[in-house]
């Protein structure tokens, strides 16, 4: 059986009584523990890792390097290693698994990794691949668009709202980490692919029991964050794309290709829900190759005599 949604949150919310009965820990404390373990959960749906005790070292070491990918920095990621440790100890006294895969001394290394992202062509393939002759591809193209063109989490993607929605001034209300909440901004195109998925692929999946949420299911509920990852995963290999290719991937896109137009970085941070210019900054790193071809290409002093070394 997967490690699906109800699975995990009966095993935080164990762990949540374990916390607040013997460690007597402040709810906020707790908060921030589960919020510690979520990129975990995502990560075994990502990996399709179905039990607990399937979290060996090495399997530990690609998420820590995961982390890193999705761009947390690494005082982020210390922390949740941090939180993995209390987690997987009160695992191995609850006889979920055997023993601690961790290592009993010092941080596992974190390595440095740049952000992957799409280039633009990539990401124009992608945003085309869904079939809009079904309300389910109508859906999907919206929904890639809106990743992609606001640079949004697939937990805030998941979480949207149809009256969160403002079409005419193309701004979208998004709730973010810490139930922080940020307008975004969308281009034309994710606007129009908006707007045709509203009129006639919505109203096709929308059941009696349907609420306001913008992305339904086939019926009728919440498109979840773990059906979202599995499509942005679908069609990545649809258009043909580089193996890897997630969620987040189309979020470190938004980021690079705004500041390849040339955004200011605080901009970009602010419409990214960052809140630190130092989680921003990563981004700024994968733009230095084209930096540096606009510098050869444009300063007098980049060239001696005029001419190429």
């Amino acid at each position: 059986m997967d490690m699906d949604d109800n699975r995990w949150q009966t095993l935080i919310a164990d762990f949540e009584t374990h916390l607040r009965a013997e460690k007597d820990l402040a709810g906020l404390t707790i908060r921030n523990y589960k919020a510690d373990l979520q990129p975990l959960h995502e990560f075994m749906c990502a990996r399709g890792i179905d039990e607990m005790h399937e979290l060996d070292r090495i399997t530990l070491r690609g998420y820590l390097a995961w982390l890193t990918e999705l761009g947390y920095v690494r005082h982020s990621v210390s922390r949740k290693l941090s939180t993995l440790r209390t987690f997987l100890k009160w695992l191995s006294r609850k006889g979920i698994i055997e023993g601690d895969p961790l290592p009993k001394r010092g941080m596992m290394r974190v390595p440095k990794r740049l952000p992957r992202f799409l280039s633009q062509e990539q990401a124009d393939r992608l945003m085309d691949t869904p079939d809009t002759a079904k309300p389910t591809g109508l859906r999907d193209q919206a929904l890639l668009e809106v990743i992609y063109g606001a640079g949004l989490r697939v937990s805030e993607a998941s979480n949207l709202r149809v009256t969160d929605l403002n079409l005419s001034t193309r701004e979208i209300r998004v709730r973010g980490k810490g139930s922080k909440e940020r307008v975004v901004l969308i281009g034309q195109t994710a606007k129009n692919a908006l707007s045709l998925y509203l009129r006639d692929g919505r109203p096709k999946l929308a059941g009696k029991g349907s609420d306001f949420t913008l992305f339904l299911n086939r019926f009728g509920g919440r498109l979840s964050q773990r059906s979202i990852q599995e499509k942005v995963r679908r069609y990545s290999m649809k258009a043909a794309l580089p193996e890897g290719v997630h969620t987040h991937t189309l979020r470190h896109s938004y980021a690079t290709h705004l500041l390849e137009g040339g955004a200011d970085l605080r901009v970009v941070q602010e419409l990214m829900g960052h809140a630190t210019p130092a989680t921003t900054q990563i981004y700024t790193h994968v733009t230095n190759a084209q930096a540096k071809q606009v510098y050869m290409a444009a300063h007098p002093r980049s060239r001696r005599d005029g001419k190429e070394e």
